[in-house]
């Protein structure tokens, strides 16, 4: 496994691999899970998520409130796909040409606030109209 040297966009520190309890305390939902955590934690609160089976970020650091951007994102684009019955992939694919971005760059994770605001009402227009229109049809 490469190690990923990972720097805070907040403060500039480097930041470090730790086990999410680190963060969370002891809870059920942290167990088995690992973060990236600024090395200014807690002054700083800037950490991002790893993938469990490489422990790559999921990717970029982000504040409390850039992850509570990220989390109506993805409730909004999972809203979506509900109510499409989009297959996951297909609403990746329909968010990629919404947005004018590549494969690569459409992940929540690397989402600015804009880019989270932008989604979330891309997605709740599209409902709107997905409604309207099964109304009128």
């Amino acid at each position: 496994m490469k190690k990923t040297q990972i720097y805070c966009p907040y403060c500039g520190a480097q930041a470090v691999l730790r086990r999410a309890r680190y963060v969370h305390g002891r809870s059920e939902q942290s167990q088995g899970k690992h973060l990236y955590v600024c090395s200014n934690w807690p002054q700083c609160d800037s950490y991002v998520a790893a993938h469990e089976f490489d422990l790559t970020p999921m990717g970029t650091l982000a504040n409390s409130e850039l992850r509570h951007k990220r989390i109506l994102a993805h409730k909004a684009l999972e809203k979506y796909q509900k109510i499409t019955r989009m297959d996951r992939w297909a609403t990746y694919l329909w968010l990629e040409g919404k947005l004018g971005l590549d494969k690569q760059s459409t992940h929540i994770g690397l989402f600015s606030e804009e880019t989270c605001d932008e989604v979330i009402a891309i997605c709740n227009e599209a409902i709107r109209n997905y409604r309207k229109d099964r109304r009128v049809g």
